[in-house]
């Protein structure tokens, strides 16, 4: 009984955990609770938990009462593509992988995040492998995700 019961746990955790959309930190900010607005400034920088947003159920960070603002005019315009999930990982491995938040790329004015850690940058090979061709593959491989 107890080993059903351990079965049935670990399918559960494994299937909500898998079906995650957005990637969140330990305290549920998207972009690991860096402002998504300054992003669009080519600044990585984190937020602050005075300004707040939610949209579409996602917690958001921002460093100021003027980007919180910016994000509240056009909310759609600065949320990560891919979940927040390292877009590399999407287009070349189908898989959701975390990301450094101080890697990021912006591309034809959408927000793309990456994982750089332990000597891999995935945006360095996002780029050297052909962007826009692993772009286009990700696009694809996010709607069965």
């Amino acid at each position: 009984m107890k080993k059903i019961s351990f079965l049935v746990l670990l399918f559960v955790m494994t299937s909500v955990f898998s079906q995650k959309k957005f990637n969140t930190n330990k305290k549920g900010f998207v972009a690991g609770g860096y402002d998504i607005v300054a992003y669009f400034e080519n600044k990585a920088v984190e937020g602050n938990k005075k300004w707040v947003a939610i949209y579409e159920g996602n917690k958001y960070q921002f460093s100021s009462k003027e980007n919180l603002q910016k994000f509240n005019e056009d909310s759609k315009k600065y949320v990560p593509q891919y979940g927040g999930w390292c877009a590399y990982a999407i287009g070349a491995k189908n898989e959701k992988v975390k990301i450094n938040p101080k890697t990021f790329e912006i591309r034809d004015g959408k927000l793309y995040l990456f994982y750089n850690s332990w000597g891999i940058n995935t945006l360095e090979m996002w780029n050297k492998e052909g962007a826009e061709e692993l772009k286009k593959k990700a696009d694809s491989n996010w709607k069965a995700l």
